[in-house]
């Protein structure tokens, strides 16, 4: 179980739902930027939380390309990346160890964003991420379906940093 937990926080956590267009200006995309998981704040099941995960979105086009970088308390560490537009196709997911679920994405307004990541045509895994109103911290609710069916939840609260890299308060 742990490892669809480390396949599904190392490709961000987070995105959904009904087509809403863009921002006018695609470099006002609130969620581009650097997001670093507050551990204290966030809900994982036991054992589970990464020790740190840096989340890095970059407009690109009419959608955005993603990068994570965790770090679990194991010591191990993985990589995420994609570009993907907001037009709920799905787009490969290329890891640290190879090939992961393909994530498509939906705008479904200004502050929030949705994934969803399937293997085969079956749903494993949406994440919904919601900015807060002034832009500065970003929820990742996630839920993932096991191997057994059972939907199981995690809540990342990521910080955003500033111009300089730090977090902003």
């Amino acid at each position: 179980m742990k490892s669809i937990f480390r396949i599904l926080i190392t490709l961000s956590i987070g995105i959904s739902g009904l087509a809403s267009p863009m921002p006018n200006n695609p470099d006002a995309d609130p969620f581009a930027g650097r997001w670093t998981l507050n551990v204290q704040k966030s809900i994982y099941p036991q054992g589970t939380c990464p020790k740190s995960m840096v989340i890095e979105m970059e407009v690109v086009n009419e959608g955005i390309r993603y990068r994570s970088n965790t770090l679990y308390s194991n010591g191990a560490a993985s990589t995420a990346t994609y570009i993907a537009k907001y037009d709920n196709r799905p787009v490969l997911v290329q890891g640290s160890s190879g090939f992961l679920l393909p994530v498509s994405l939906m705008r479904i307004d200004g502050t929030t964003v949705v994934a969803t990541y399937k293997r085969g045509m079956q749903v494993v895994a949406t994440s919904r991420r919601q900015l807060s109103s002034d832009h500065k911290v970003m929820t990742i609710k996630t839920v993932i379906t096991d191997k057994d069916g059972q939907s199981i939840t995690t809540i990342g609260i990521y910080d955003k940093a500033s111009a300089d890299g730090l977090a902003t308060k």
